[in-house]
C-alpha cells in the first residue's frame, strides 16, 4: 500500500501544485510518510549540525549587515543632499564596511554549503552503496541498472542539496523577508503594504507556472532518458548493427531523437521567455506604483531622497525573499520523493551472513563436499524452477549439469553461491570434520565463479587477475594463466600481463577472454570452481587441456560445470540433467547421448 501511494505521489509532483499536494496529504493522513522521509534526511544532516548552525548564523549576520548597509546608504544620500559633510565619513565607512563584510560572509556561507553538500552526498552514497551491495540478489535484481544509477546519483543529489540548505534557507529567507518589511514599515506603513502587495500576485501566478514548468521538465527528462538509453544500446551493440548493415538507419534514428529533444527544449524556452516577460511586467507595475508613491511623498516633503532609495531597494529585496519562500514547498516535496526512492533500496532485505570459523577455512584446503537435499525454488509463484531435487559433489570431482537453456542450471549455481535461497530443502557444504555449513554470503570464499558471457574489465591483464586476489604476485598470476592455457597468448602480447585490454575484453577473442576469466578464478584458489558455460568459446582440445590442468593442479578441488558439450561430460565423475524442474543423475551412456542431442 505504501509503495503504491509513493508512486502516485511521484506522478502528482509532476502534474500538481506542490502546496496543494502537501495539504491533501495532510487531509488524507499520508503526510506522515513525507515526515518519515525527512526524518531520514535529517539523520544525515544531523551529523553536521555544528556546520548547519554556523551556516544559519552567518546567513542571518550577512543579511543583517546588508540591511545595515542599505540603511547607511539612505543616510549618506540624505547627508549629501543636506550638505552635512561632517557625518559623511562615518556613514560611508558603515555602508562600505557592511557591504564588504556581507560579501565576505556570503562567500563563506557558500563555501560551507558546498562542503556540507559534498560531505552529505558522499555519506548517503557510501551508505546506499554498501546496502545495495549487501541486498538480497533476488530483490535488487528487480530494479534495472538505469533505475538504480538514477536513484544513486540524481536522487541522492536532490536529497544532499536540500538536506543542508532547506531548513537554513527557510530561516535565513524568512528573516530577510521580515527584516526588510519591518524596515519599510518603520519609515512608512503604506509603502510597506505596497511592497507586500506584489506577493499575492506572485503566489497566484506561481501555481500555474510551477505546474507548467514541471510538465516541461518531465518531458525534457524523459527525452534525455530515451536518448541516453538509445546511445548506450547502440554503442554496446556495434557488432550487431554493423553486421546487419543498418548503421544508416541508426544514424537516422539518432537525428530523429535529437529533433524531438530540440522541439521540447525550444517550447520550454519559449514558455520561459513568456513567463519572464509576464513576471517582469508585474514587477515593473509594482515598481512604478512604488516609485510613483515615493515621488508623491518626496514632492510633499514627507520623505527624503535617501528614504525613497531605501524604499525602492527594500521593496526589491522583499519580493525576492518572498519568491524564495514560495519555492520551499516544491523543494520540500521533491526531496521527500527522492528520499523515498532511495529508502526503497536501503530497505531491501539483506543477505544472510553466518560467520565461518578459521578452523573451517583451514579444513577447506583439503576439499569441500557440496550437497543439495530435496530443494525446491521458484522465482515467481506457481512456476517452480527446481523442485524436490538433490545432488552431491565430492572433493576432487568434476560434476556437470546439462539440460536445455532456461531449465535452471544457472539457478543451481546461484543457490550454491548463496545469491538465492531454497524455499524448501537445504544447500550446504561439508569439510572433513563432517559438520554441515549452510550456504550463505560468508561461504562464497569457498567458491571461484566464472559466469556466462564476457566478464573482462578495462585495464591490464594483471588488474583483471588481481580482482580475485589483490596481493597476487606476478609469478602467481603467470602460473594461473598457464593452468588456464592463457599464458600461451598472453606471453606473446607486448607487455605480457601488463598489456591493456578494453572494456568487455576488447582486443581479445571470445576464447581468450574465457581463458582469462578461468585463470582469474583459478588464482582465487578456492576449493570449489564453478564454470557456467565458461568453456563454450574454446575448441575441444583446449577445453580438455584447461580442465585437465585444473584437476591436476590440486586433486582436492571440485569443479562444477554447466555445459552442452560431450567432450566435457566424458571427463566428469557425475552428470546431472536439469529438466522439467528436476535434477536427475545420469549414467555415462545416457549423458553422452543426451549431450549430443543438445
Amino acid at each position: 500500500m505504501k509503495d503504491r501511494d509513493k508512486k502516485e505521489g511521484n506522478k502528482k509532483i509532476l502534474s500538481s501544485e506542490s502546496l496543494n499536494i502537501l495539504i491533501s496529504k495532510w487531509k488524507d493522513g499520508t503526510f506522515y510518510e513525507i515526515l518519515d522521509d525527512w526524518k531520514w534526511i535529517f539523520h544525515y544532516s544531523a551529523r553536521y549540525r555544528a556546520g548547519i548552525v554556523l551556516y544559519v548564523f552567518l546567513g542571518i549576520l550577512s543579511t543583517s549587515l546588508s540591511l545595515i548597509s542599505s540603511v547607511a546608504g539612505k543616510y549618506m544620500i540624505d547627508i549629501i543632499v543636506g550638505y552635512k559633510i561632517s557625518k559623511l565619513p562615518v556613514v560611508a565607512v558603515i555602508m562600505v564596511g557592511g557591504a564588504v563584510v556581507s560579501l565576505v560572509l556570503n562567500s563563506v556561507v557558500n563555501r560551507i554549503s558546498a562542503k556540507l553538500n559534498i560531505l552529505i552526498n558522499n555519506d548517503i552514497q557510501a551508505d546506499i552503496f554498501d546496502k545495495i551491495i549487501d541486498a538480497e540478489w533476488l530483490e535488487i535484481s528487480k530494479y534495472s541498472n538505469g533505475d538504480i544509477l538514477n536513484r544513486f546519483n540524481s536522487d541522492v543529489g536532490t536529497v544532499s542539496g536540500n538536506a543542508i540548505t532547506w531548513l537554513p534557507s527557510i530561516i535565513i529567507t524568512g528573516y530577510s523577508f521580515v527584516a526588510s518589511f519591518a524596515v519599510i514599515w518603520y519609515y512608512d506603513w503604506i509603502m510597506a503594504l505596497i511592497a507586500l502587495g506584489s506577493t499575492p500576485v506572485l503566489l497566484v501566478l506561481s501555481r500555474g507556472i510551477l505546474r507548467k514548468q514541471r510538465d516541461y521538465n518531465l518531458k525534457i527528462r524523459e527525452m534525455g532518458s530515451q536518448m541516453m538509453a538509445f546511445e548506450v544500446e547502440t554503442f554496446g551493440n556495434f557488432d550487431t548493427i554493423k553486421s546487419f548493415g543498418i548503421a544508416p538507419d541508426y544514424s537516422q534514428k539518432m537525428r530523429s531523437q535529437q529533433e524531438k529533444y530540440k522541439d521540447v527544449s525550444l517550447k520550454y524556452n519559449m514558455f520561459s521567455i513568456k513567463i519572464n516577460i509576464l513576471m517582469s511586467c508585474m514587477g515593473y507595475l509594482v515598481q512604478f506604483l512604488a516609485f510613483g508613491y515615493c515621488l508623491f511623498r518626496l514632492w510633499t516633503g514627507d520623505i527624503t531622497y535617501g528614504t525613497m532609495t531605501l524604499f525602492l531597494q527594500q521593496r526589491s529585496s522583499l519580493s525576492s525573499a518572498f519568491q524564495n519562500l514560495i519555492s520551499v514547498a516544491p523543494a520540500f516535496l521533491l526531496s521527500s520523493v527522492a528520499a523515498g526512492r532511495i529508502r526503497e533500496l536501503t530497505e531491501l532485505s539483506k543477505e544472510i551472513h553466518i560467520p565461518v570459523s578459521n578452523e573451517v577455512k583451514e579444513l577447506a584446503n583439503e576439499g569441500m563436499e557440496v550437497r543439495m537435499k530435496r530443494v525446491a525454488f521458484s522465482y515467481t509463484e506457481d512456476a517452480a524452477v527446481v523442485y524436490d531435487s538433490s545432488f552431491k559433489v565430492q572433493p576432487g570431482e568434476i560434476v556437470a549439469f546439462v539440460g536445455p537453456s532456461g531449465e535452471g542450471k544457472t539457478t543451481v549455481l546461484r543457490m550454491l553461491l548463496g545469491l538465492i535461497h531454497p524455499e524448501r530443502g537445504e544447500v550446504f557444504l561439508r569439510g572433513k570434520d563432517g559438520q554441515p555449513i549452510p550456504v550463505n554470503a560468508e561461504t562464497r570464499c569457498f567458491f571461484a565463479y566464472v559466469p556466462q558471457g564476457n566478464t573482462i574489465l578495462s585495464g591490464t591483464i594483471a588488474d583483471n587477475m588481481r580482482m580475485a586476489k589483490q596481493d597476487a604476485t606476478d609469478e602467481e598470476i603467470i602460473e594461473a594463466l598457464k593452468t588456464a592455457c592463457a599464458w600461451e597468448f598472453v606471453n606473446k602480447m607486448p607487455g605480457t600481463i601488463d598489456s591493456s585490454v578494453g572494456e568487455r575484453g576488447r582486443g581479445l577473442s571470445e576464447g581468450q577472454a574465457q581463458r582469462l576469466a578461468i585463470a582469474r578464478a583459478i588464482l582465487r584458489d578456492a576449493p570449489i570452481l564453478l564454470l557456467d558455460e565458461a568453456t563454450s568459446a574454446l575448441d575441444v582440445a583446449t577445453e580438455r587441456r584447461v580442465l585437465q590442468s585444473i584437476v591436476s593442479r590440486d586433486p582436492n578441488k571440485s569443479c562444477i560445470v554447466t555445459t552442452h558439450r560431450p567432450s566435457v561430460l566424458n571427463m566428469c565423475h557425475r552428470v546431472y540433467e536439469v529438466r522439467d524442474s528436476r535434477i536427475t543423475e545420469l549414467d555415462e551412456e545416457t549423458a553422452s547421448k543426451l549431450a549430443m542431442d543438445f
